[in-house]
């Protein structure tokens, strides 16, 4: 089993099930940040000490105070760690349930389990911490269905992801192509913008816009 392990959580009394888990598993090194800036400044100093974590814990968002933060979320700090450890594995503890951005952390941060917070997520932790030692790869809590393979989350872009925003805060196409001629995206013609929404529309089966925004929404889209 694992040998050391950090846990960054905002809240107590979800660290302290979290921690408990890892206890129950007779993990030796246990430790626990508050804060993402911490956690990656912990990281460091492991590496530098020759004694680097095996395993990373981390929720996805957490709650700005009076403190200032230069990582403001658990996939910055994934992120982050990636650049100076990205060997470390990763275990995601949150209660997202978008499809889209579970499957980004897997694809794009290499994360190498994913456990939903809910009435089972101590158990579920447990068996996720039990796979991902053992090498198993996209651990997905059993809450959790949807496939990997699905065709429309595979194909869909950071440039849709613009459009869909913009679309869901009421931009018309004269407005998002203005936008992104500002911001110097490309394509930003109206005519090319159109023709992305009509193809994100035959992806996800849409009637119209309005119903192209609630299925991204499900999809944690926007």
């Amino acid at each position: 089993m694992f040998k050391k392990v950090l846990v960054a959580e905002d809240l107590d009394s979800i660290s302290i099930a979290v921690v408990q888990v890892l206890e129950d598993l007779n993990i030796p090194v246990i430790d626990h940040v508050k804060y993402c800036d911490e956690g990656l400044l912990k990281v460091k100093k492991a590496i530098n000490e020759k004694d680097p974590y095996d395993l990373l814990i981390t929720d996805l968002s957490f709650k700005t105070d009076h403190r200032k933060a230069n990582i403001e979320s658990g996939d910055e700090l994934i992120e982050a760690i990636n650049e100076v450890q990205p060997k470390l594995k990763k275990i995601v503890f949150s209660i997202e349930d978008k499809s889209y951005r579970i499957k980004t952390l897997f694809e794009e941060l290499g994360i190498n389990a994913y456990v939903s917070k809910g009435r089972n997520s101590i158990q579920e932790l447990k068996t996720a911490l039990e796979r991902t030692f053992r090498n198993e790869e996209k651990i997905l809590s059993s809450d959790l269905n949807f496939n990997f393979n699905d065709k429309s989350l595979i194909e869909i872009e950071s440039y849709d992801i613009s459009i869909l925003s913009l679309l869901a805060k009421g931009y018309i196409l004269e407005n998002i192509s203005n936008e992104f001629k500002e911001k110097s995206i490309t394509p930003n013609g109206t005519s090319s913008i159109e023709k992305r929404i009509n193809k994100l529309k035959i992806y996800f089966k849409a009637n119209n816009n309005v119903h192209l925004i609630a299925i991204a929404k499900d999809f944690g889209l926007v």
